[in-house]
């Protein structure tokens, strides 16, 4: 794919990496994943090709939608861009989500590994706005409303109000926690492990099934760790979901301390607004009920809640005029 001249935004997520092209829409959607070889160290293969693969070892370089290894990020991302763009004939500019929590830091590191994956210029847009804009507010609406952005490792939470973040906050628990969640289950009801990969793919099949849940199962790989023999399991919906759902409450009690950091009138907008969910973690069955239940507000689901950052940040690639209004950072 050739996407020459076009300017690029880039959402840096802990489990997959996608890419949207200015008038285009997302054009690639990987993991961000490379794999080292087991003998040397170097890197063999780059995204889906470095997920599972028995020739070495596979690193997950981002965390929190920053580079964790700096060095791996920098030669995943410009791999990943090199994808969809000829680089070398005319270097695009980027949109990149800047997490609320970060350091000076770690908007430098951005900005280097943008520039060393050959972009023309950067631009940093706050994260939570990004993923409000991907899942749908109306950009510079002033009604306060909260989003909740479920990812890999982390979840992040930030009150957004016309274009500017009131309020946020983080926990370190995401959908990894919930795979590991899932894999306990396995193992204390079978005594079977579960590998992430296959905990993973249990909780994306879950999260096609529509309440009410009982009598639903999803089948999953397991093995026995004394043999290696390999059993299918059938786990039910119900049960599994239970268990995903055990960080809801950090993710409740941090949506709590985020409210109570904003003025009085934001807050009450939240209790007919409520919330909207975004990442991987949002498609979990019940988890939206729990979550109600905790904060006694409204609570949604994007439409699209794996693609909102990267839609978001595609919003401000299609319209420029948009970027000089949000506070993020340009060099």
């Amino acid at each position: 794919m050739s996407l020459l001249g076009r300017d690029l935004a880039v959402d840096l997520g802990a489990a997959r990496t996608r890419i949207y092209a200015k008038g285009k829409g997302i054009v690639l959607d990987e993991p961000s994943a490379v794999l080292l070889d087991g003998r040397t160290g170097k890197v063999i293969a780059y995204g889906a090709e470095a997920v599972d693969d028995a020739r070495g070892q596979t690193r997950w370089p981002v965390s929190g939608g920053l580079p964790a290894d700096v060095e791996l990020a920098r030669v995943l991302i410009r791999h990943l861009m090199r994808k969809v763009h000829r680089l070398r004939f005319a270097r695009p500019r980027l949109v990149m989500a800047l997490p609320g929590d970060s350091t000076p830091i770690d908007r430098a590191a951005l900005h280097d590994m943008a520039y060393e994956a050959e972009a023309r210029n950067v631009v940093l847009v706050p994260h939570a706005l990004a993923a409000a804009l991907g899942a749908g507010v109306a950009a510079g609406e002033h009604a306060g409303q909260m989003v909740i952005d479920i990812g890999r490792d982390a979840t992040r939470v930030a009150v957004v109000s016309g274009d500017a973040v009131v309020a946020h906050g983080s926990v370190p628990y995401g959908g990894q926690a919930m795979n590991r969640a899932i894999a306990r289950l396995v193992e204390n009801e079978h005594g079977l492990a579960l590998g992430e990969s296959e905990a993973e793919a249990a909780k994306m099949r879950a999260s096609a099934e529509r309440e009410p849940l009982d009598g639903q199962v999803v089948p999953v790989r397991a093995r026995d760790r004394d043999t290696g023999g390999e059993h299918v399991v059938p786990l039910p919906v119900r049960r599994l979901c239970e268990a995903a759902a055990q960080p809801v409450e950090p993710i409740a009690r941090v949506a709590v301390e985020t409210v109570e950091r904003c003025p009085a009138e934001l807050a009450a907008d939240l209790g007919e607004r409520g919330v909207v969910l975004v990442g991987g973690g949002a498609l979990l069955p019940g988890l939206g009920r729990r979550l109600r239940e905790h904060l006694r507000m409204p609570v949604r689901t994007a439409d699209r809640p794996l693609d909102s950052m990267a839609l978001g940040l595609g919003r401000c690639l299609d319209r420029l005029g948009l970027i000089g209004r949000l506070r993020g950072g340009r060099a």
